[in-house]
């Protein structure tokens, strides 16, 4: 590529389109990177051109090595976005549950809410793996080697990694919330990772009969539980997911979750009488974004995902978010160029559907602890029943696949208010 062109922090020209044997190195073979690297394939393919695309990455996804702290519940639009712009099938053998609705719990309600179509449940590590495999299938170059150190010149990027270094035209963040190669993007670019809660995640094995009696339905817990905004219990094949999630959460916040009785009562084969954990309590801790990031695209480099804080800011669908960026990123770089500018045009316009909702999903998250301390999640919870428009915006709250502005308009209808005002009313 020629294009005189500064470092990340100076200024460029606008525009720096991709010509033949322009090379792209993308840092995080999760779906966000893969989606890039395939979608600039597919690209470059249809114009003709030729792309040098670079994954690294540093985890064995392979053998379930590693475990994602992600419950593992895809959202019903990802089949359709995998084959239709990716042209790679969804993994439906990887399929261990269809996700059929939720049960909405608060201390003492508790409200059904069924999806129209169902969600997929899967093991994350394995449709990561999945993924990977098919942008090297694809041709896609892997090395499975973490990143170290970036520097910027005029005419590329130098990539250092526990491999041998490389040398990009762009390169592409798709690394999550890993904490290291964050801090190497900080360094050299003056990027800021995004606000971020704390997740911690155990697992429970009720056996066969057990599972077949949970049933097919997330259970999802909002109320006053000290630090946790949010837990629920999913099904997967052969075992139950539990998480929760919150500004500081520890095993011990887990372990005082378990002891609910509105949590223990869903857990197949536990004993009520008792407050002891079901069985060994084993846990993992991670982060998931809250926030939008900072100086998330600049000259000759741009982060897409968790990386960027692109996904929805009380309830993640971090999967759906990061295709859909890492795909949109791809767009930007080759129709646009590889500058600050050609990625404000392009890139910050494309996701404008998910940074404009940001400030609603923030509004949700503080309206849920609100009305937490004050005693009303019930009484909402109650009005739901005999209101449509509120059982929208709940299953939109909890499930993720509503926008939150949608979700705030079906909360503030007066109709809803007035059947929130007479459930208070009615205790």
């Amino acid at each position: 590529m020629n294009c005189a062109q500064t470092g990340a922090p100076r200024p460029a020209p606008r525009t720096c389109a991709l010509e033949d044997d322009s090379r792209v190195v993308i840092v995080g073979g999760g779906p966000g990177g893969v989606a890039c690297a395939l979608m600039l394939q597919r690209l470059a393919a249809a114009a003709s051109r030729r792309i040098h695309l670079t994954i690294l990455e540093g985890k064995q996804f392979s053998g379930a090595f590693h475990h994602n702290l992600c419950s593992g519940v895809l959202t019903v639009s990802l089949p359709a976005l995998l084959s239709d712009h990716l042209g790679i099938d969804f993994p439906t053998h990887l399929t261990n549950r269809s996700i059929v609705g939720y049960i909405l719990h608060t201390p003492r309600e508790q409200l059904v809410l069924d999806e129209q179509e169902p969600s997929v449940a899967l093991r994350r590590v394995q449709f990561d793996d999945y993924m990977l495999e098919c942008a090297r299938a694809r041709g896609v170059n892997v090395i499975r080697a973490r990143v170290v150190d970036l520097d910027f010149h005029l005419d590329r990027v130098v990539v250092y990694s526990e491999s041998s270094p490389l040398e990009a035209d762009v390169v592409v963040g798709a690394f999550g919330m890993d904490e290291g190669t964050a801090a190497v993007f900080t360094r050299a670019t003056g990027y800021r990772p995004p606000n971020a809660l704390t997740s911690v995640v155990t697992r429970f094995h009720p056996g066969p009969e057990g599972m077949a009696a949970f049933g097919n339905r997330i259970h999802a817990y909002l109320g006053n539980y000290g630090t946790i905004e949010f837990g629920a219990v999913t099904p997967k094949d052969t075992h139950l997911t539990i998480n929760i999630a919150g500004n500081t959460v520890t095993d011990e916040q887990m372990a005082a979750f378990l002891a609910r009785p509105e949590v223990r009562s869903v857990l197949p084969g536990v004993n009520q009488a008792t407050v002891s954990e079901p069985g060994p309590l084993r846990v993992f801790k991670g982060r998931f974004p809250c926030s939008l990031a900072g100086r998330y695209y600049g000259n000759r480099y741009v982060l897409v995902g968790d990386a960027a804080g692109l996904v929805r800011a009380f309830k993640g669908k971090g999967v759906s978010s990061a295709v859909l960026t890492g795909m949109r990123a791809a767009e930007a770089i080759f129709s646009a160029g590889v500058t600050e500018g050609a990625f404000a045009e392009h890139y910050e316009r494309a996701n404008r559907d998910i940074t404009g909702d940001m400030i609603y999903g923030l509004g949700m998250r503080r309206l849920v602890s609100l009305a937490t301390r004050l005693g009303l999640v019930d009484p909402v919870v109650r009005a739901a029943r005999h209101n449509a428009a509120l059982q929208e915006a709940l299953f939109g709250a909890v499930s993720g696949h509503l926008p939150y502005r949608t979700v705030f308009g079906d909360m503030f209808r007066p109709a809803s208010v007035g059947a929130i005002l007479r459930s208070m009313l009615s205790v």
